[in-house]
């Protein structure tokens, strides 16, 4: 998928943007947990990263949705580490 096809859909951006700035991982065990780092500079650098990739093809999303948006996804990971792994240690 291009960065392009990826404006057209908020969530897709900030994702995008999380994963790449390293904000977020995924788990390599369990592809449905998505692991927040806590990484502030990352996460700052996300939502920079995702200011660019928004204005690159002239899509104009609001601030406040683009910062709704990251802080939902933040707000849904797990701190840290994966709880499914962590749960099995036991």
């Amino acid at each position: 998928m291009s960065i392009d096809s990826r404006t057209d859909d908020l969530a897709s951006v900030v994702r995008y943007a999380l994963t790449t700035a390293r904000a977020i991982a995924i788990c390599p065990f369990h592809d449905n947990v998505t692991i927040r780092v806590g990484d502030d500079a990352a996460e700052t650098h996300a939502y920079v990263r995702a200011t660019k990739v928004i204005k690159s093809d002239g899509t104009a999303w609001e601030h406040k949705a683009l910062h709704r948006e990251i802080n939902r996804q933040l707000d849904e990971a797990a701190d840290g580490v994966c709880p499914d792994c962590a749960a099995l240690q036991h």
